[in-house]
């Protein structure tokens, strides 16, 4: 393993700054006792009260969000559809609500264990989307809350040049989805493929497709 792991002080920034600076950064998981991980090539940044797309535009802090609101540098996971967890890094001062959804890495440690959990996906499949990213490095709500460092870390490595770094708006949100808070590295082919805009709307005879996760 090279590189250091990104200390707490390095999420005590604002949550944008952060989710774009992750960008090139090694995530490793050590669930179920087996190294799985990779370089992370896609986030979105979500804020506090005032961004309507974020778990923390509440009354005040829930049983849902609460771990959005610190200390930094902890892991956030909510589960979602149903069927897909999503892996998400806090950040802020601790007692101000912020975190990244990883969206997307690409895999260079333990591709075969993360494709046998995928179901024997092979290819940007494996981890190009966030319910992608959490299923394939064995992250689920026992996660919840744990700091980083054991069995979920992130270590520092290359920056990623800003002529290579995309911006847009963020993916399946029906309020907020406008700001442009999510960043991703041109050209990689692990980028999730998911369209920014409006979530589409319940429409007559059925809801529309979800963004597969």
């Amino acid at each position: 393993m090279t590189g250091v792991p990104l200390p707490p002080a390095f999420f005590a920034r604002p949550t944008a700054t952060v989710a774009r600076e992750l960008l090139g950064a090694l995530l490793i998981s050590r669930a179920g006792g087996q190294l799985t991980g990779g370089v992370i090539v896609e986030t979105e940044a979500y804020l506090g009260a005032h961004d309507p797309g974020s778990h923390a535009s509440t009354k005040g802090i829930t049983a849902r969000n609460r771990v959005m609101y610190g200390p930094p540098g902890c892991v956030y996971v909510y589960f979602t559809y149903g069927s897909h967890h999503m892996l998400n890094l806090v950040t802020e001062a601790e007692g101000t609500a912020g975190a990244v959804l990883v969206r997307a890495i690409e895999p260079t440690i333990g591709a075969r264990i993360m494709a046998g959990r995928r179901g024997g996906r092979t290819g940007p499949d494996v981890t190009n989307g966030p319910g992608k990213v959490a299923a394939a490095l064995g992250i689920d709500l026992g996660h919840n809350g744990v700091t980083l460092g054991d069995e979920v870390a992130v270590y520092d490595a290359a920056g990623v040049g800003d002529d290579r770094v995309g911006a847009s708006g963020r993916i399946g949100l029906s309020a907020g989805h406008d700001l442009p808070l999510r960043y991703f590295i041109v050209g990689n082919g692990y980028v999730s493929k998911g369209r920014t805009g409006p979530k589409p709307r319940t429409r007559r005879g059925g809801p529309r497709k979800k963004e597969t996760a």
